[in-house]
């Protein structure tokens, strides 16, 4: 009894809609589908996309008026990741935003034949990843690697060497790992990376980084590695090893510090991007790719004294409380 009322109850709303449809009319206005495909979840990326929410907002535009959001969560899954781009093609979708590299290429790839807009954000290295030309732009969160050297020499004088966890075939890694290998001999540093191909992969491969006796571990914005942050912690806890965080969400889960970026502001920057796209302000041809380029200092003086460590006076003064 209670399905068939629900069922009822279903109907009428639907024949209701339809005449709401049919009393608009001519007067109907199309309203732009965005379509959003995150890569994953973690706070970093559900980050990005409020941020980008927000800039659209900002802009002036307003959701269910302006625009609807159809969002996608492929859950670190890459055939899922296309599954979404297509159906984004087929539904000709107004916009795409991709939420981290494998998304964004996957949306740009689906939309290249039929000339979507594709707006991108938490990519390290648009370049890298071929999406620097072409109906696409958007925002880079390029890693201050200069900084964070910087930081692990003030906050460790004695240490060597650096591990870092990396998905092989994510180019933002690869391109972070080659700064990061360039970079670190100037600093006194060696690296030592080990590669993983999927999220499963990554608790063994902090063992095996463990076991080569790494004095701290730098970490990346790596969608897979960040995703298995809190078992990463777990280990490198145990055998009091460091973990340098890339922004501040990293650091709230239990990294030391980090020089990094804050990824709300970044995916808002993205949202003003778009909103010129949809309100035909620019074309995505007509807006170079940005950067952030202020970075902040994000500290945990729980972790920091978890693991015997002290802020240099001068970071001290400049040093975000992630914790606060």
């Amino acid at each position: 009894m209670k399905t068939n009322l629900k069922k009822f109850a279903a109907l009428i709303l639907a024949v209701l809609f339809v005449c709401c449809l049919a009393a608009c009319g001519g007067e109907q206005q199309k309203v732009s589908i965005i379509g959003i495909s995150q890569y994953g979840e973690h706070e970093s990326l559900d980050n990005c996309r409020l941020g980008f929410l927000q800039g659209l907002k900002d802009a002036g535009l307003t959701e269910g008026v302006d625009y609807v959001i159809d969002y996608q969560n492929a859950g670190f899954d890459d055939n899922i990741v296309k599954q979404i781009a297509e159906s984004f093609s087929a539904n000709n979708v107004a916009l795409m935003c991709g939420i981290a590299t494998p998304s964004a290429m996957a949306c740009y790839a689906a939309a290249e034949n039929k000339n979507i807009p594709v707006i991108f954000t938490a990519i390290t290295d648009p370049v890298q990843a071929k999406l620097d030309t072409g109906n696409v732009t958007g925002t880079s969160d390029k890693l201050a690697v200069e900084g964070q050297l910087e930081l692990i020499r003030a906050m460790q004088p004695d240490a060597e060497t650096i591990g870092i966890l990396y998905t092989t075939s994510e180019p933002n890694s690869v391109s972070a790992i080659a700064e990061y290998e360039e970079k670190a001999p100037a600093y006194g540093f060696t690296i030592e990376a080990v590669g993983v191909t999927s999220q499963p992969e990554v608790v063994q491969a902090c063992d095996t980084l463990l076991a080569k006796g790494v004095d701290c571990m730098s970490n990346l914005t790596d969608n897979n590695v960040v995703g298995m942050l809190p078992a990463i912690l777990e280990k490198t806890n145990a055998k009091k090893v460091p973990v340098y965080g890339s922004e501040i969400e990293q650091v709230k889960k239990g990294c030391v510090a980090s020089i990094g970026i804050d990824y709300f502001e970044l995916g808002r920057q993205t949202g003003a991007m778009a909103a010129k796209v949809l309100k035909g302000e620019a074309t995505c041809e007509e807006m170079p790719y940005e950067t952030i380029k202020e970075y902040g200092l994000y500290v945990s003086y729980p972790a920091m004294e978890e693991m015997g460590l002290t802020l240099p006076e001068d970071y001290a003064a400049r040093a975000i409380d992630a914790n606060a």
